[in-house]
């Protein structure tokens, strides 16, 4: 009997051990206690302690590998399977993007929540204008719901909003909520939301070598002094500290980048999930979190 008890006491104490920690954690994380959560937790720990025995082995070299386990400071998403999503589930069009807005919400607080510094979202590409016209209005009237219920909370979480893109065919009043939005947090620091919206690589590599031309011209920069460096301060996303992403996840199983950050991607971790937007949740991220430092691990980290 006395044998019984001392197993079930230790059955009961490793449950404890493994079980406060991740409450902790899934509370810090703010995702939900879950049996997935818990087998992505203990992945997340075996990675990290994986991490900490191989620099342990090499000398010289702990600060620069604990660089290199951290958290992607810039995350990029392009949100892609809305309408495969409502298709399956026998919905309209509309139903799948308000979803997807509701998804896209959700996210980036999570990131945030994670301690990511800035989360790029690819909302509306510049190929979206060839959509049927009521679906384009639909997903231009989600864009100003969002920006107008979000509103308080961007101020209150002190996250910086930028949007970048083409803004000479968007309407004038979503384009009077991003100019309010963009003024009424911009001198927030430690969070960064960048939501592009007419966008395309090849759009802000144009805007970017024309800019420079001009400034060549009008004597303002020498030719020979363009470098990639003077050219990354002419792209879109200068407008945030940590201008290329380390992590890129499209979604929807498409290996791809399509027309997104064509410059700024080059060094970046790409992660294609099997998983449609709307679906694409706080364990998914967990999952893509995890995936990542293990590439860091393997790989290393770009300078």
């Amino acid at each position: 009997m006395e044998q019984m008890v001392y197993i079930v006491s230790v059955v009961f104490t490793c449950l404890a051990l493994l079980i406060i920690p991740v409450i902790i954690v899934t509370r810090r994380l703010s995702v939900r206690l879950s049996f997935k959560n818990i087998l992505r937790f203990i992945k997340l720990v075996a990675s990290q302690l994986d991490d900490e025995e191989e620099n342990n082995e090499k000398s010289g070299t702990i600060g620069e590998e604990d660089k290199r386990r951290r958290l992607p400071k810039h995350v990029a998403i392009i949100l892609d399977g809305n309408r495969r999503w409502a298709e399956k589930r026998g919905l309209g069009t509309s139903e799948g993007h308000q979803a997807g807005a509701r998804r896209l919400i959700e996210n980036a607080k999570d990131c945030f929540a994670m301690g990511i510094n800035t989360v790029s979202l690819f909302a509306f590409s510049t190929e979206n204008w060839a959509r049927p016209e009521d679906e384009v209005n639909g997903l231009m009237a989600l864009f100003e719901k969002h920006l107008r219920s979000e509103m308080a909370f961007f101020r209150s979480d002190k996250i910086k909003i930028s949007v970048i893109g083409n803004r000479t065919k968007i309407s004038q009043s979503l384009l009077g909520l991003i100019t309010e939005a963009e003024e009424a947090t911009k001198n927030y620091e430690e969070k960064h939301l960048i939501i592009a919206i007419d966008y395309s690589g090849r759009f802000d590599i144009l805007q970017a070598c024309k800019s420079l031309a001009e400034k060549a011209k009008n004597g303002l920069i020498q030719v020979e002094d363009i470098d990639e460096d003077v050219m990354e301060k002419e792209l879109m996303t200068n407008c945030s500290e940590f201008p290329n992403p380390d992590l890129l996840i499209r979604t929807s199983g498409e290996q791809r980048i399509s027309n997104f950050f064509l410059w700024q991607s080059a060094y970046t971790e790409l992660y294609f999930p099997n998983v449609l937007w709307p679906d694409f949740g706080e364990s998914e991220y967990l999952e893509a979190l995890t995936w990542y430092q293990q590439r860091q691990r393997r790989f290393g980290l770009r300078v």
